[in-house]
């Protein structure tokens, strides 16, 4: 469940005019962004050309510039290719370019090629065909087969859907297979899912429709069967990694050593809780474990992010959130541990940048506060810990290439976003660029703070909250809870929000996002408490937030509606069924209403199976608590979704109408996880008209209906 979708709703208003003084509330087109509006548009600063020059983005040509930092004067950039040969697909054959010239057909098939990718040393492209894993020569054009056994429950080199959507990643779009470095070899692995149980997803259109059949383990279903092989780049005999494939186990991203000589493989059991590195011989298979980390809930199998090679070829730097604080830690490519790079109860992020020359490390990280992102500097040997951003913001920051300087882009609730070029030290060279509007003054808007909500056990739960516009606390006013809530997902930062809240302020809604304790905002240590009891600490939590809101004069104790998509949608479902007492409204998208109907990597992770945590499960599940449902909720759901299947829906209805309740329903046809276009703009209407009716009592006005 990657990658969560927050539907949110924009629209705008008239001129009207303050009794005191001429200023003036967003309109329609400004809440959009289809018109000059509070702040204009930043160019995203994408990276450093040379150490004079850093490139952004036009953020509405979409052209690159190289700008000059001395004079600021910008010149149009065209990044070099990465190599002078370009590989693609074209009418399902691979092709092949040098430079200018012209493409070279390298396959001729009526049956379509996948993920082409060049060898590093250029000799040959491997690609997936029908779930074979083959290669061209580029030179002769000679095919090579390095696997025969494809069917349709056995794949080479493409991945299973299970490791697509919750290990490899849905950007590897589906590959699975990797060259050596020294172009010697190429690894892959193959998936046999024929124990997997066959998931019907049904098609609508036409006269007699049609159905997907996908090979969809759901939590306590048998896994695919995964092998991790190695194959000779011009053919030969395959060398299988000396794992069983019976065994109940996961396979992260594996990692090429430097010169090809062996393979680092990520291995975890089937409860998650055990995460093991094995360097694994190509030649022979053989595998020596160099790494192992148990927790008492799960570790997580990152697909990027976990692991950095350092050039000098004896080193990584591990991050993990063993101690219950993600950390970084330094090893020698042997698995033997130097020494902690960072330690304390706070979160690193991302790694910027290693300067190897002065053994010095760059990352991000939420130190200052949960909700908001630093760049920090610390010593290969964990010492001299130095922040080199400023305030109380938000940074996002771009590296020059010998780490000398950097680009901020950094705002805060309060502070429009804006940019600065800042030197190793921290010190502010000079403020690049300001999206404040000229004008931004002039408009009345409603106010945004971060604020904290105490629980009664001790955690201050983070939370952003808008007020109207002219808030009067002797009036009430009813509430927008928007989440997302899924495990180590917070969505509440110290950073500036879109125009588009402020159509709600307008109208005189409070919009709050809160993060419970679970979010990551308190580490692993947090994050871990979900540990077999998934919705519990969410539930207390929001009801808490819930409680704090409704005691506030100011709230209309009748009128809090909380919305979310994916886990939101779940937890939405869980508000308007468990906490029914505590929500009045829910706008649920895609919910997933009973964990043993999703699939097994994610479930598993945090529950266990449902064999092993029965009650966990039902604990967990909107079914259980349907007879408790009051108010009114509409659930959307996409028809074709192939993540959280439309099942969970319609299995949460059926038990609403078995029970005599009233509930609203939106079926998108064709909609996978999410839905574009013409449907997505019919949500955005639906949504307007939900709320109107339910929190503003009125129409919604046409313009926001067009």
């Amino acid at each position: 469940m990657k990658n969560p979708l927050l539907f949110g709703l924009a629209a705008g208003l008239c001129f009207s005019f303050n009794l005191q003084a001429q200023e003036h509330r967003l309109n329609f087109a400004q809440t959009q962004g289809l018109s000059p509006s509070l702040t204009k548009s930043l160019n995203k600063v994408t990276g450093w050309s040379d150490e004079n020059h850093y490139i952004e983005k036009d953020e509405k040509t979409r052209s690159l510039y190289a700008v000059d930092i001395n004079s600021g004067a910008k010149t149009a950039y065209t990044p070099p290719p990465k190599s002078d040969v370009e590989v693609t697909v074209k009418d399902n054959d691979v092709y092949i370019q040098y430079g200018k010239s012209a493409p070279k057909r390298l396959t001729n098939t009526p049956e379509e090629e996948l993920n082409p990718t060049l060898s590093p040393d250029g000799k040959y492209v491997a690609f997936t065909r029908k779930s074979d894993l083959y290669a061209v020569d580029v030179i002769t054009g000679k095919e090579i087969r390095y696997t025969t056994d494809a069917t349709d429950v056995i794949y080479n080199g493409y991945s299973s859907w299970v490791y697509f959507e919750e290990i490899l990643g849905r950007p590897t779009k589906y590959k699975s297979f990797w060259w050596a470095p020294d172009s010697k070899h190429l690894a892959f692995m193959r998936f046999d899912d024929t124990n997997v149980p066959m998931f019907p997803i049904n098609g609508s259109t036409g006269q007699h429709g049609y159905v997907e059949k996908t090979r969809y383990p759901k939590a306590g279903d048998p896994n695919p069967e995964v092998k991790i092989g190695f194959v000779p780049s011009a053919g030969g005999a395959i060398v299988w990694a000396d794992f069983n494939e019976k065994d109940d186990q996961y396979f992260g991203t594996p990692y090429w050593s430097y010169d090809g000589s062996n393979m680092m493989v990520q291995w975890m059991n089937r409860g998650q809780d055990n995460l093991k590195f094995y360097a694994v011989k190509p030649e022979t298979g053989a595998k020596k474990e160099i790494y192992n980390e148990k927790q008492s809930s799960w570790v997580d199998l990152d697909y990027d992010g976990r692991i950095t090679y350092l050039e000098d070829k004896q080193h990584y730097i591990l991050k993990s959130d063993k101690t219950g604080w993600a950390h970084y830690y330094l090893y020698t490519l042997n698995g033997k541990l130097v020494n902690p790079l960072t330690s304390g109860k706070w979160q690193v992020k991302d790694i910027v940048k290693v300067d190897e020359k002065n053994k010095i490390v760059y990352f991000t990280a939420n130190k200052e506060a949960s909700t908001t992102t630093d760049l920090y500097r610390v010593n290969y040997n964990g010492k001299d810990l130095k922040r080199l951003t400023f305030g109380n913001y938000t940074h996002e920051v771009e590296m020059s290439p010998s780490g000398d300087k950097f680009i901020t882009t950094y705002s805060n609730v309060s502070t429009p976003y804006k940019q600065a070029l800042v030197d190793h030290n921290g010190k502010i060279i000079k403020e690049i660029a300001d999206s404040k509007a000229a004008d931004f003054a002039s408009y009345n808007i409603g106010k945004t703070e971060m604020i904290t909500i105490p629980t009664d056990d001790g955690y201050n739960l983070p939370a952003v909250i808008t007020y109207p516009i002219d808030f009067d606390q002797t009036k009430q006013y009813p509430v927008i809870f928007s989440i997302y809530g899924g495990p180590n997902a917070g969505t509440v930062k110290n950073t500036w929000k879109k125009a588009d809240l402020q159509w709600w302020a307008n109208e005189g809604i409070i919009q709050i996002e809160v993060d419970h304790r679970a979010s990551g905002k308190f580490g692993k240590e947090g994050v871990a408490l979900m540990h077999r009891n998934l919705s519990k600490w969410e539930m207390k939590d929001y009801i808490t937030a819930a409680k704090w809101l409704k005691a506030k004069p100011w709230v209309n104790n009748k009128k809090l509606l909380i919305t979310g998509h994916s886990y939101g949608g779940y937890i939405t479902t869980m508000a308007l069924t468990y906490g029914a007492d505590y929500f009045d409204f829910g706008y649920a998208g895609a919910p997933v209403t009973s964990w043993e109907l999703y699939d097994s990597v994610y479930a598993e992770r945090f529950m266990d199976t449902p064999k092993e945590n029965p009650e966990g499960y039902k604990n967990a599940s909107v079914l259980t608590y349907t007879n408790k449902y009051k108010g009114l909720m509409r659930i959307m759901h996409g028809d074709m979704d192939d993540n959280v299947h439309m099942q969970n829906t319609i299995q949460l209805i059926n038990k609403l109408e078995d029970e005599n309740k009233h509930f609203e329903l939106m079926i998108y046809p064709g909609g996978r996880h999410g839905w574009r276009g013409v449907k997505s703009k019919h949500d955005f209407s639906e949504r307007a008209r939900f709320y109107y009716t339910n929190l503003l009592d009125k129409p919604a006005p046409a313009e926001v209906l067009q």
